[in-house]
């Protein structure tokens, strides 16, 4: 058994406590208190203060692509032009990394999560096994969702189905207890509906779980509702043939059937009011990625409305070609600030609220919040330590505000994931960063 001190400890499902501690033993937590009553009731423990910092609950990056890390600023041209971004990712991914390129370039991403106090990632991969990998490497938790190919053909689905099970019942048969394995049809617009209705079937029969990119642009809103703009032209050139359901993403996504799986949403930036009493209904999640959409220029998603409809929400960074850092706490400000300028603003989002959001609310929306996401008895041991000493975070008033408004990834000087470090000041405790800085080196010098 071992006991952890510091200045705070933030059990998020209670208060915050000063001069607090947390005893765990293996992967479990033991116990969380005053400090002084953690040592007395177990005084044979090995016991190590952290001084002036804040124990909390690790970081959950809900919607994330860990297999494009090596993208990082390689598309920043083109993010004025969505479809030309995702023409050079994809000719780049499929002609010039190799699938070890691709698996390094995920392992990196994760360590950078790693290093940012994240232990736990929703990630999405086309290639599938490069982030499933990567997340057991680098010892965290998480889902891998495997997304399906490029398929809007309806008659095509039967076989798009067989592929798709095909991989994702091969990583099935590796997972882990701290790594999962999920699916992803990628989005209402890239996705036939029959291949969508046989993907909802089969997680349903068999409890998978469903990620989405859904409501992410003003492109897909035009091409959902009223058959046009760019996706419209593009398949018309491409000579693939798309029935316009005339109905937003979200209520198309609930008229195929595809919400009763409670899949989880990544961006909803483009909902309405009917689209939100639709995935509040459903019990269905959102991934809220406020930098990428703004990198983007897609517009600001309502998390205001979100919250306050008990939407289970979470932070999700994207991946390093949309948005360039795996930083929750970054992305947690960005969203607070965003969601404090919108016209139609009923209150202000307060920090303690955000914090909660990118730690319990992101273990709801992955379905793990009866094992991680606060710092309970009995749950498991995956937690972080943040540094309070820059001269920027000083004085401290209040943690959360300390947290959200004066914090960021580099802070973060200890990371915990089932009762293993796996980063300590600096140095990551299972893989060998300085190789893996020359091999991403390399990659670029090839993608150039």
């Amino acid at each position: 058994m071992k006991i952890l001190s510091a200045n705070y400890v933030l059990p998020i499902s209670a208060e915050p406590i000063e001069n607090g501690a947390i005893a765990f033993e293996k992967d479990k937590i033991i116990a969380v208190g005053k400090c002084s009553e953690i040592i007395e009731k177990f005084p044979e423990a090995l016991h190590e203060n952290l001084g002036c910092s804040a124990i909390l609950p690790g970081f959950v990056n809900a919607h994330s692509h860990l297999e494009i890390t090596a993208m990082r600023g390689f598309l920043d041209e083109f993010d004025a032009d969505f479809f030309a971004w995702l023409m050079k990712l994809t000719k780049t991914r499929s002609e010039v990394l190799t699938d070890e390129d691709v698996k390094n370039a995920a392992v990196f991403g994760a360590l950078e999560g790693a290093r940012a106090g994240v232990t736990c990632f929703g990630d999405i991969g086309r290639f599938g096994k490069a982030g499933f990998e990567a997340l057991k490497i680098n010892g965290l938790r998480g889902i891998l969702f495997q997304e399906t190919e490029f398929s809007p053909v309806n008659e095509n689905a039967p076989e798009d189905f067989a592929r798709l099970k095909e991989k994702f019942l091969e990583l099935k048969s590796t997972e882990t207890e701290l790594v999962k394995i999920g699916l992803s049809p990628h989005s209402p617009y890239t996705v036939s509906r029959s291949l969508f209705e046989n993907i909802a079937e089969y997680a349903l029969s068999e409890n998978i779980k469903f990620t989405i990119h859904a409501a992410e642009s003003s492109e897909e809103e035009d091409f959902m509702k009223k058959g046009v703009g760019l996706f419209a032209e593009l398949y018309k050139k491409g000579g693939f043939e798309w029935n316009t359901p005339r109905v937003s993403s979200i209520e198309y996504l609930e008229k195929i059937g595809v919400l009763q799986t409670k899949p989880l949403l990544a961006h909803c930036v483009k909902v309405s009011e009917k689209d939100i009493e639709l995935i509040a209904e459903s019990d269905t999640c959102i991934a809220h990625c406020p930098k990428s959409n703004a990198k983007f220029g897609h517009g600001i998603a309502p998390l205001e409305k979100f919250l306050d409809a008990k939407i289970k929400t979470a932070f999700g960074s994207d991946s390093m070609a949309s948005n360039n850092t795996c930083d929750i706490l970054e992305e947690a400000r960005f969203a607070t600030l965003f969601a404090r300028n919108l016209p139609d603003t009923k209150r202000f989002l307060q920090a303690e609220e955000i914090i909660k959001t990118a730690t319990f609310g992101g273990a709801k929306s992955l379905g793990f919040e009866n094992e991680i996401g606060s710092l309970e008895t009995g749950k498991q041991a995956d937690f972080i330590a943040v540094s309070l000493e820059n001269a920027a975070q000083m004085p401290v008033h209040d943690i959360f505000s300390a947290l959200l408004f004066a914090s960021n990834a580099r802070d973060v000087f200890l990371t915990i994931v089932a009762g293993k470090e796996i980063y300590r000041n600096g140095e990551a405790k299972l893989v060998d960063e300085k190789e893996l800085k020359m091999k991403i080196s390399e990659i670029a010098i090839k993608m150039l």
